[in-house]
């Protein structure tokens, strides 16, 4: 019994332990609700929350004007003065209804931009994640996230601002547009809204524009090409960019082919074939007629890199810096044969005009004899060498900067070798030995300009050409002299030089001001300027680039007289290779002539050459066109202004340096004016040492000229102290009275034979050591007259002037206080009395 009573109580104690732990587990209960309740209490918060967020945030949100939901606002471009030059948006637009819109094209706007656009209703979650997928599995830009209807609503109401209130009032505005329009309806104002590149508008001008066709006679691989375009438009033309307008149109056709629009088949088919196949024909393209067409294309370029903006649909008033004066006169330049004259009508050229200061750009030359809308344009779009017009950006400018050389530096041209060991020369094979950095820039020496980069080390030339502006991803030696592997526009080489008409500051050339929105917004685009390189580099450069524009410099012909102007000029030659492959017989052609310059007030920058390189400027005139272009130009901008002279910034000084001294050297007292050249140095760095070349050294001593009678010579003898027994030399100069004679001897002693009787000889004797010359040491020595003493009668025709009758010495006059007459003998019967004449 004690057993079970046990058990039996052990078990009633475990039953009430239980029933312990059951209450204890019980107790958490009251935590769990207050936590759920709190969760429900926020949850109902974050809702009034979000909704007041939501509410406040649509408050002000445009409403749906059918007008602006048909047709793009086109934006108007003002020049510098505030007048209007251009409005860019409405000028060509096919509208096509949706009853015209072929399947094909619908299919593939849909299958690249909104393939979910039947199922939504404005909005589209699942597409917003199917989006980025796409973007990692097919490449960035792939697919976009926005619906068709958010495209439309961004496109025709709101501002591009990537901002959490322009997202939201776009899905709330897309939500109330499908509530008003049928898909149909919808996707018609899509297609005819969108900006196709060229001025264009609408997926049936696109047609027209790239193939000469209407909608419905288009080729799968055609569709493909303009329906994938309104995501970039001027970055898939395929007249401008066929590479990547055919990647572009591949990924549409990819689309199609995954969402069930067309057969494998026909993706392959419709990918085999180049998308340059079917385009119109470049003399078929639409002519262009307006002025200022050059100008607008970088104002189109500025506005698309602003942000998310559409200048021919949203709108826009744009402020730019455009002189209109000085486009026109650049169009007259150009396309007339008022100021040049041209050898064909291929030969291109590419003119970029920037205010100096600023940076502003007053005018672009996109090309001659333009054809189309939106053509290339070869002050921005082309990618030439340079040549040696880089030089005071790649080579010399850094040397100033880096190594404070001034511009008097001494560098040997001579054949050099690349640090890969290749020799180089000049071009010609000459060479003047140790020149000035002035004379190398000034006569455009090669061999000078790569050891400078040598100097300076590739680095840091490359660091200081790209803050410059010049988009250099790669250096190498070669590139001294302008041989780049991808080349630069004249608009980057107008900023570079600008800088150093700038003190050393640099702006980035720009084209807007500011974009004014819709809604009023203004927006300030103009870039910061921001200094890139000393004023004494500054100036240095520009004192030694005014030299390149006066002869013997290679800039004669750019010179405008009167106007303080600093430039470089530059060509490319032909490698062995490209003359034999393109069969160019001549070694004096060149693909490319540049210039550019500057004042105080502009700077402009001048290619010329054709569009291919396979196509050579000939020897003579026509490689001095960009020459002729440049001063035209530069001369009309500067009539009627005042053009202020390059000042002295306060971190350079002058110096009188030794022609020709390696290292430099400053010119001794003694230095001959002719062996002096004036030249800046930074402040703080000038030469240190003065030359000795020309310093003065020991006269001669105790110079004597002794005359011996008997032998009828003179004997001239001198001492001479000469320290470390170095090679002397004497210059000799006698004079009688009548001419000077000099001769150059080594020995100390000169013996003059046969003097003149009665003369006066004065003699100077100069010392010369390694080109160096003594104080002159003088003497002198009389020759006598010979004496006679007798007396005779004659009948000669002699007369004197003595203290006798007559002279004694045969037939040379002696003075007398009487007259007569004497023969050879020496007598006379003269006027006068007796008496010895005396000499």
């Amino acid at each position: 019994m004690a057993g079970e009573f046990q058990s039996r109580e052990e078990r009633r104690k475990k039953l009430q332990q239980s029933k312990g732990k059951k209450q204890a587990k019980k107790k958490p209960s009251g935590i769990v609700k207050k936590i759920f309740l709190s969760l429900v209490v926020l949850g109902i918060i974050g809702i009034l929350a979000g909704v007041g967020t939501f509410a406040f945030l649509v408050k002000d949100t445009p409403k749906l004007d059918p007008k602006l939901l048909k047709d793009p606002i086109s934006s108007k471009v003002l020049d510098k003065d505030g007048e209007l030059i251009s409005e860019v948006g409405s000028e060509n637009r096919e509208y096509v209804n949706y009853k015209d819109i072929p399947k094909q094209v619908e299919n593939a706007v849909l299958a690249v931009e909104d393939a979910r656009f039947y199922k939504h209703h404005g909005l589209d979650p699942i597409r917003l994640a199917g989006a980025v997928v796409a973007n990692f599995r097919e490449g960035f830009g792939s697919e976009g996230a926005s619906t068709i209807t958010q495209q439309v609503i961004k496109n025709s109401f709101l501002t591009p601002e990537k901002t959490l209130k322009r997202k939201v009032q776009e899905a709330w505005m897309a939500y109330q547009l499908e509530q008003k329009y049928t898909k149909h309806q919808i996707l018609e104002m899509y297609i005819n809204k969108v900006f196709v590149s060229e001025n264009s508008h609408g997926l049936a001008t696109a047609a027209k524009v790239y193939y000469n066709k209407s909608l419905n006679e288009l080729t799968l691989p055609e569709a493909a090409q303009i329906a994938g375009m309104p995501q970039s438009p001027n970055n898939y033309n395929p007249f401008d960019h066929p590479d990547l307008a055919e990647k572009r149109r591949n990924i549409v056709l990819t689309l199609m082919e995954q969402h069930g629009y067309i057969s494998k088949e026909d993706m392959d088919a419709a990918k085999s074939v180049p998308v340059t196949a079917s385009l119109v024909k470049e003399e078929e393209r639409e002519r262009d007629e307006k002025p200022y067409d050059a100008f607008v294309d970088a104002v189109i370029d500025e506005v698309e890199k602003q942000g998310d903006f559409d200048i021919f649909s949203d709108g826009l008033t744009i402020h730019t810096t455009l002189d209109r004066n000085a486009q026109l006169h650049v169009n007259t330049i150009l396309n007339t044969d008022e100021v040049i004259k041209y050898p064909d009508a291929e030969f291109q050229a590419g003119v970029a005009l920037i205010d100096t200061k600023t940076g502003e750009i007053r005018a672009i030359g996109g090309g001659r004899n333009q054809e189309v809308k939106r053509g290339f344009n070869y002050a921005i779009d082309t990618k030439r060498q340079p040549g040696s017009t880089i030089k005071p950006v790649l080579d010399y400018g850094p040397a100033i900067e880096y190594l404070n050389w001034g511009t008097y530096q001494t560098i040997d041209d001579k054949p050099i070798k690349y640090s890969t060991g290749q020799e180089f020369g000049n071009w010609n094979d000459k060479y003047m030995g140790p020149i000035s950095m002035r004379t190398a820039i000034q006569l455009s020496k090669n061999t000078t300009a790569v050891q400078a980069l040598q100097q300076v080390g590739l680095e840091r030339a490359k660091e200081f050409a790209i803050n410059l502006g010049i988009p250099l991803k790669e250096i190498f030696e070669s590139y001294a002299i302008g041989g780049f592997r991808v080349g630069v526009s004249p608009l980057q080489m107008a900023g570079a030089f600008s800088a150093f008409g700038n003190n050393g500051m640099y702006t980035q050339p720009y084209a807007v001001k500011k974009i004014e929105l819709r809604d009023g917004t203004v927006l300030d685009t103009a870039p910061e300027t921001k200094p890139v390189m000393k004023d004494s580099t500054a100036f240095m450069i520009t004192d030694m680039l005014k030299s390149v524009m006066v002869s013997p410099g290679t800039g004669t012909t750019a010179k405008v007289p009167g106007l303080p102007i600093a430039g470089k000029t530059g060509t490319t030659n032909y490698t062995t290779e490209d003359m034999k492959k393109w069969n160019i017989k001549s070694d004096k052609v060149v693909p490319d002539a540049w210039i550019a310059g500057y004042t105080t007030n502009y700077t402009a920058a001048v290619w010329t050459g054709y569009s291919s390189i396979k196509t050579p400027i000939q020897a003579g005139a026509d490689q001095k066109i960009a020459q002729l272009i440049f001063k035209n130009l530069m001369e009309y901008v500067s009539k009627d202004i005042k053009t202020a002279d390059f000042p002295v910034p306060d971190s350079v000084q002058k110096v009188r340096i030794e022609k020709g001294s390696m290292p430099p050297a400053l010119a001794s007292e003694f230095t001959p004016d002719s062996e002096v050249i004036t030249e800046y140095a930074v402040k703080g760095h000038a030469p240190k040492s003065v030359s000795v070349k020309y310093n003065k050294i020991d006269a001669p001593g105790n110079p004597q000229a002794i005359y011996d009678p008997g032998k009828n010579v003179v004997t001239l003898t001198w001492d001479y102290n000469n320290p470390g027994n170095a090679q002397a030399q004497f210059e000799i100069t006698v004079t009688d009275g009548v001419a000077p004679k000099t001769d150059i001897i080594s020995e100390k002693v000169v013996t003059l034979q046969n003097p003149t009787p009665g003369a006066k000889y004065s003699i100077t004797i100069v010392a010369i050591i390694n080109e160096k010359r003594s104080d002159p040491a003088t003497t002198a020595v009389d020759i006598p007259l010979p004496q006679q003493e007798e007396e005779g009668e004659g009948n000669g025709n002699g007369t004197s002037n003595g203290d006798g009758d007559g002279g004694i010495v045969p037939g040379i006059p002696t003075p007398g206080d009487g007259t007569g007459t004497g023969n050879d003998n020496g007598t006379g019967n003269g006027n006068g009395n007796g008496g010895r004449g005396n000499p």
